[in-house]
């Protein structure tokens, strides 16, 4: 007579359930990895255009103060960019990341500085990326955002 005693199913995972979850988890993890870079690049090109644009309204607003004459000096302390010499009617703009304005009284082709806003008078944006010569009454910026092969120049006017 033969015996039907079922032995008792061993309980747990097979290699390839184990394999499957891994690879799973591992494209999960790469995907992310590769992710966040790109998103704080994000965050820190917005911030550089957000100071470029403060630069540019504290200009616009030095320029209502003093009945439209451009200013003769600026002074950069971090995190604040003070337009306008001591005594007289100044603007200030708060900036996060640049860590230097240069202030041109005319159209100056962009530097090597990436962390850097050239501020230009007498200059009007031709595009997003570069500037040219304009009314003495136009101020554009230009600043170096970060791209995936480097940084790329932007234009930004008052």
């Amino acid at each position: 007579m033969l015996s039907t005693i079922r032995k008792p199913k061993e309980q747990g995972f097979t290699i390839i359930e184990v394999l499957i979850v891994l690879a799973i988890a591992g494209l999960i993890l790469l995907i992310v990895f590769l992710a966040v870079p790109a998103l704080q690049r994000n965050a820190r090109n917005t911030e550089r255009k957000n100071d470029a644009a403060g630069a540019l309204s504290s200009i616009s607003e030095y320029l209502d103060n003093n009945g439209g004459s451009l200013p003769a000096s600026a002074a950069f302390a971090a995190p604040n960019w003070t337009v306008g010499a001591a005594g007289t009617a100044q603007s200030i703009a708060k900036l996060g990341y640049y860590t230097a304005i240069t202030l041109r009284t005319a159209y100056v082709a962009p530097g090597a500085a990436a962390d850097t806003i050239t501020i230009m008078e007498g200059t009007k944006c031709t595009n997003a990326t570069t500037a040219a010569a304009g009314s003495t009454r136009q101020v554009a910026a230009v600043y170096g955002v970060e791209a995936s092969g480097g940084y790329v120049w932007q234009c930004q006017e008052s």
